[in-house]
Formats: structure tokens, sequence, C-alpha cells
């Protein structure tokens, strides 16, 4: 119900109540949403008020739009806690998803100075390039580009990255994971990017820098990655 003489604005209550809405199942994602017309003469309200309702929840990721055809409602975000280190892999089946990759790269290159600066390796020493589509139930949600020194991290192949790396180096290897450190940026994708992601080019993005260290401190990967923002949030608990 829309209270016209609340002091919340309007287009804040039917934000609230299509969220309420897709809480309790009443939408389900992909179902369609009325037009701003209806909607609009149903309350006796602006169309303009809706828009910004509509806009607002699409910005939110709660629903998308598809041009001559109308508003949807989206699937639901996946939830990344960052309080622990954790792989895609065992993130994706913790929340119930099925993990998946599609190899787009893997070749052996000599290390940039970037690169060899962020794995503590001697400039154009050998690291691999690894460029992965990270799947959920067969949804692209991030694409990923590894860097790992070949020194270090021996015997790797296309068979090993297409499953769960932390696996093969903690278990294979005998290496314990220990550490990370992690930067979130918001950008927009590429046109490479949106084509991988199967996104609109120009589409919200997170970009995510990860330096991943083993018990004695030493880089054992470095990582760039673009996650939808449309199906993926990041969420962290502070205590004061």
């Amino acid at each position: 119900m829309i209270k016209k003489n609340s002091p919340i604005p309007i287009y804040y209550q039917i934000e609230e109540n299509i969220k309420e809405l897709i809480e309790n199942g009443e939408l389900r994602p992909g179902d369609s949403l009325p037009p701003e017309r209806e909607y609009a003469e149903r309350y006796q309200i602006s169309r303009m008020t809706v828009r910004q309702a509509f806009t607002q929840l699409v910005n939110e990721g709660f629903l998308y739009r598809l041009q001559g055809k109308g508003t949807f409602v989206a699937e639901r975000k996946i939830e990344q806690p960052l309080q622990g280190l954790t792989s895609f892999t065992e993130d994706m089946k913790a929340r119930g998803f099925e993990p998946g990759s599609q190899l787009i790269h893997f070749e052996l290159i000599p290390a940039t100075r970037q690169i060899a600066g962020q794995l503590l390796i001697s400039e154009y020493g050998p690291v691999y390039e690894i460029k992965r589509i990270r799947m959920a139930d067969n949804v692209p949600m991030a694409l990923e580009t590894n860097y790992i020194s070949a020194n270090l991290i021996k015997g790797l192949t296309e068979e090993i990255v297409n499953k769960s790396l932390y696996a093969y180096i903690e278990e294979q290897l005998g290496l314990k994971i220990d550490s990370a450190s992690q930067i979130i940026e918001s950008s927009v994708a590429s046109q490479s990017e949106a084509s991988h992601l199967r996104i609109n080019n120009g589409a919200p993005v997170m970009l995510i820098q990860r330096n991943t260290f083993l018990q004695d401190n030493t880089p054992v990967e470095f990582v760039k990655s673009v996650y939808r923002a449309d199906r993926y949030k990041f969420m962290i608990q502070m205590k004061r």
C-alpha cells in the first residue's frame, strides 16, 4: 500500500514494497513487473515517481530492464563474506551453487615489472598467466586473471586450473595458503569484459586485486578479477 500522507517519499515506498515481494517469494527471478504506466494509474501517482523507484531497484540489482520488453526481477546476488580467505570454488559450494570455470588463456610468460613486483620475483622470470571465466550454475560471475610464479608452483596444467587451484597448491604441493590482501573498486565493463560476462557494455562491475601469501609471507599469486555487480555482493562484519 502507498501512503501519500506519509513523510516517507512515495518512490521509496514503492521500492520497499517491491523488495518485500521479492524477499517473501511473491516475486521470483524472471517475473515481469507491471509497466510504469499501470503502476502510476493504480496508485494515482506520476510515472516519473514510478520510474525513479524502478531505476533505483535496477541500480541495486533487484530488477533489470530489457529494451522493448519491460522490467523483470533479477536473480539473487551471491554474497561473499570478507572475513575469511577462500577460493571461488569453495565459496560457490558453500552457498549451494555448482562452481565452474571456462579457461580462456593459459600461457607461461616472462613477468612484467608490475607482475614481478607483486610476486617478488625477478623481472622476466617465468609466470603462469591464467585467464578464466568463473561460473556459478553455468552463469558467468567473474572474469579472473591469475599470475603465478612457475618457479614456486610447479607442474600447472590446463586440467588443474580448470578445477581448484587452491586445492592443488595445498593438497598436491603441500604448501599452506595463509593470508591475502584485497583491493575492491567500482568500474564499468569494457567491451571484452562485457562479452565474457554476458552483460551490457558499460554495465557496473567490481574490480578486485588480490595478493595471496603462504605462511612464510611468500607471494603465491597475484589476481585481477572483474565481478558482475548485478550478481555479486561483498559483506563484512565489523565490531567496535
